[in-house]
């Protein structure tokens, strides 16, 4: 049988363990159930967006989730805090995990990882127009942190990374990599920018004539794989 120890409270007056420590875990409770409340919310505001597209408005989130906009700002400060975090979760959510995860596949042809890459995300563009609006609207905010430039460096530094290992392998300086996949990811980034808002040609072959010119640079860098 468990031991209840009392333990002296203010007054004098005697408490037990187990009612001294309730706070705390109504107070962990509570921060759970803010955080969980404050995720929800993030969710409505990327629907809001989708919907009413890049301008959205708190009004817009407040009717996707169905409550007030007092309710929202209880949990958020401003608008520029609902719009941190938005752009945080189309980071997190939607582009880091399918960028990332077409670099990490193995695949044995240099060209086949870049196109395969660059086809995830102008696919991105065509999936989640209002989504790519948004974040790139709102890139270099003053005073903000900007989160698209934060996920173009992930994007670079996993390129740059895979660039290393494989002139490590062939026993040549690495210090390229970077330096280039830098520049890949720039190139492609304002290329992809600069026909998301024309759309002049179709989207296979901006695909294709984007992994031309990136292995271009690729190629005279890299040297082949063995066995290749």
């Amino acid at each position: 049988m468990e031991h209840i120890r009392t333990v002296a409270g203010p007054a004098g007056v005697s408490v037990s363990r187990e009612e001294s420590a309730a706070p705390d875990g109504r107070r962990a409770r509570w921060t759970e159930h803010r955080r969980a409340r404050r995720e929800e919310l993030v969710s409505s505001a990327v629907e809001a967006v989708r919907r009413a597209g890049p301008d959205f408005a708190v009004d817009d989130v407040a009717r996707e989730a169905r409550v007030s906009k007092t309710v929202i700002y209880r949990y958020f400060s401003d608008k520029d805090e609902l719009i941190d975090a938005v752009l945080e979760r189309i980071s997190s959510a939607v582009l880091l995990p399918r960028l990332l995860g077409e670099l990490a596949v193995d695949r044995t042809d240099d060209r086949d990882r870049l196109r395969a890459v660059i086809a995830e995300f102008v696919a991105l563009i065509e999936e989640e127009p209002a989504l790519y609006r948004f974040a790139y609207a709102r890139a270099g905010r003053t005073g903000r942190r900007d989160l698209v430039a934060a996920t173009e460096r992930e994007i670079a530094e996993a390129l740059g990374a895979l660039m290393g290992q494989r002139l490590t392998e062939a026993g040549r300086p690495v210090l390229p990599a970077m330096t280039w996949a830098y520049g890949v990811v720039g190139m492609i980034q304002l290329t992809a920018h600069w026909w998301a808002g024309t759309r002049s040609l179709p989207a296979g072959e901006l695909v294709e004539q984007l992994a031309d010119l990136a292995y271009g640079g690729f190629g005279g860098l890299l040297p082949p794989r063995r066995g290749a």
